[in-house]
Parts: structure tokens; sequence; C-alpha cells
């Protein structure tokens, strides 16, 4: 049942950090949101507009409150939980749009952001952006990738004056890409039986007709290119990589129930990252038409949505936390931090923790060097404080990792 709460000026409706599933409307007076700035330590502060939302994200997500919610003159505000919220807006296409965009262009901050710390920042133009990316697989090496990227590139400028040298640069990866396939491996795919319960609501018939399949290393959106559609995944993993100075950097690995390209239904702007299937892929393909039918005759599927968002903002929140910290070998232990939050590790008894992970892993999430990455776990290793093994790695102590990761952001502002 909804509620509606009187709060006295100087009232706090909810502090940063606390785990509360409330949403909010401000319906009288004044509330400002504050919160600290990642990079900065500073403080962002945002007042709310009457009959504006808000504690929806983290209630929607089910992660810690952003932000500190005070109330600077007496106000009124309407308190539901997320089952009313689901209840009364589910069929509200215009409420559910408006915190989509809302939270599109905070997702679209923290990609700028992330680009920005590694130090690629000059924006080229579309078709001169797909070519770099191609040039950047084909010296990586993932010439199937290097084919997918030209393919792409030939199809949206088939005049292009870079034209002659992306037809060469195919041909050069398929001529490798078939005298090295022995050495390709497919990564197993996942069964759909593990998938979450919210991708349930997508695994109907009625959804067959938008299932799209992909191959291990195939790339499903090129970075820079226009962007018209976005894709649910079914089962499999897809890897969002972004190519800096000639180097691909991973920004994300996303598995069944997550989804990629969500901008595109919200706004027509190029692709930020380049999104790449690890292993058998199979995913839903909308784009903005049929989407909007989808919903229409599908409400709860754009709660669902909604509430991916906001997980994936906070996750691309808490991985750009990472890229803030300048010393490197606590910006490994943020990543081991980060894979232990998001329960990607085995609690042993003691303090000490499994992780399935590899140095490349810690190169792509850090956005350090694979030399600066293996010298510090090396260091980490004849401390005792790290065991590698060939596909996972043991963690001595997480909480001393925790700490230090702690006194550090502290001394950072």
């Amino acid at each position: 049942m909804l509620k509606t709460v009187q709060y006295n000026k100087g009232s706090i409706i909810y502090f940063e950090n606390d785990i509360d599933e409330r949403i909010f409307i401000l319906q009288k007076g004044v509330v400002i949101l504050s919160s600290i700035d990642i990079e900065t330590g500073g403080t962002n502060t945002v007042q709310l507009a009457t009959g504006e939302f808000f504690g929806a994200k983290s209630a929607l997500g089910h992660f810690p409150r952003e932000e500190t919610a005070t109330v600077l003159q007496d106000a009124i505000v309407i308190s539901m939980t997320v089952q009313e919220f689901e209840q009364i807006f589910s069929n509200n296409k215009k409420v559910v749009y408006k915190m989509l965009r809302v939270f599109s262009g905070q997702l679209r901050e923290y990609h700028k952001k992330s680009k920005a710390l590694l130090k690629n920042y000059n924006e080229p133009s579309h078709d001169e952006g797909m070519l770099t990316v191609a040039k950047c697989f084909f010296s990586e090496k993932k010439y199937r990738s290097c084919m997918d990227v030209c393919v792409k590139y030939l199809a949206q400028f088939p005049e292009a004056d870079d034209k002659e040298q992306v037809m060469k640069l195919y041909e050069h990866s398929k001529k490798f890409a078939e005298k090295n396939s022995e050495k390709i491996h497919s990564i197993p795919s996942p069964s759909v039986s593990s998938v979450n319960n919210a991708l349930g609501h997508f695994m109907l018939p009625a959804f067959e007709r938008f299932q799209k399949k992909y191959e291990n290393e195939q790339v499903i959106i090129c970075e820079h290119e226009p962007g018209d559609s976005f894709y649910l995944i079914q089962s499999g993993e897809v890897q969002l990589v972004k190519c800096v100075s000639g180097t691909s950097k991973n920004l994300d690995i996303l598995k069944p129930g997550e989804f990629f390209g969500e901008m595109a239904i919200l706004e027509k702007s190029p692709r930020s990252a380049t999104c790449i299937a690890r292993g058998p892929v199979q995913c839903l393909k909308f784009d903005k038409e049929n989407f909007e039918v989808l919903v229409t005759g599908n409400p709860q599927i754009a709660i669902i949505l909604l509430k991916l968002f906001c997980k994936r903002i906070y996750d691309q929140k808490r991985r750009y936390r990472i890229l803030t910290i300048k010393e490197p070998i606590v910006r490994i232990y943020d990543v081991f931090c980060m894979y232990d939050e998001m329960s990607l590790s085995t609690r042993n008894v003691d303090k000490s923790r499994s992780f399935n992970i590899k140095a490349q892993d810690i190169v792509q999430w850090s956005g350090l060097s694979a030399e600066t990455v293996q010298d510090e776990l090396n260091k980490l290793v004849s401390k005792k404080k790290l065991q590698i093994f060939e596909n996972y790695m043991i963690v001595a102590n997480i909480d001393e990792m925790k700490y230090n990761v702690e006194m550090k952001m502290q001394s950072h502002f």
C-alpha cells in the first residue's frame, strides 16, 4: 500500500550505502540528493523537482543507495515498495521510458569517463574509428573479429576513401584465420537452464523470431558504427571492449540475462564499444520499432529491462572506480575485490578466495599493460599473498586487499 510520509526540514530520508528498497516520489517541499564523486572526492548535489522519482535505481537494482537524500524544506513524499511500483507503473510507458532515458544518460556518462581514463580523448569519424578497430584486432591476431569489422565497415561505407585498404585487411585476416584455424578453440556455451529468472520471460516461443546466433570471436556490434538495435543474451558470454592506442581494453563481460547496445533504443548515436562473442552466443535482437510494440503488448518486459538497466549502471560505476586508482597494485587489488563482490569467487574456510581468473582478465579489467600486471602478480606470489594456477588464482587474504583499497581511496580524496 502506498504511503504518504511527511519529513521535517533537516531530515535524512536515507543515507548513501543504506540497504533500502523503497521508491519515492516528491510530492511537496525541497529534497536534495548528494553523493561523493568517485574520481575527485567532491560532493555532487542534485535538487529534485516536484513529482520526480528518487531511490528507484538502487531499489530496482537491489544494491546500496548511491546518494544521501536530505530534506531542505518540509517535504511530503510518496513511498512505495518495488512490487507496488511494478503494479502501478508497468503499464505507464511514459514513466518507464523517461526512466530508461535517464539511466541511459548515466550509462553513457560512465562510458565516457572510462574512455577518458583510458586516454582515448580524440573522437575519430565513424569510418576512421571502425578502421582503427579492425587494425587493432589484426595486430592482436584476432583475425575473425577483424574480418567481421571489415564487413561491417564496407556495408556502412561502401564508397569510403579507405575502401581498398579495408578490403586488403579483410583478405589478410582471412588468410591468417584459415592458416591458424586449428589453433582456434570455442568456449563452451552455458546451458539455457543456468539463465537467471528475469531471462525466463524472454524464453517464450513468441521471441524466437528475434533470435540471433553468433560464433566464438564474432563481432556482434562494432565501436563507432551507427546504432539501431540492442541485444539481450540468452546463452553464452559477450565481451565489451574499446580499442585504445592500438590495444583492446576490456570494459565488461556480460552473461545470460544481460543486454548491450541499449542506448540505440533511446538515442541514435554511434556505438561506444565493440561487443564480441566469447564462445557460442544466442541473443534476442530488438530495434526501436519492435521494442515499442513489444513493450506495449508486454508491459512487464519494460520493468525487467528497467531493472537490468539499474544493474548495468551499478556494475559500470564499480568498474569505473577501478580505473580511477593510480597505483597499479591497488588497482589489481580492486579487480579481485570486484570479483569477490560479484560472487565470482569460492569462499574458503579462512580469508582466502579462489578466483576463476587469468592474468589477461586482470589486464583487461584494470586497463594496465600485460607487463605491469605480470610484474605485480609475481611480487604477490613471492610474498605468498597469491597462488597462480593454469585457470585460477588463490588470494591468501581478501580482507587485506579490501583494506588497502579503502585506505588508498580515502587518501586519494
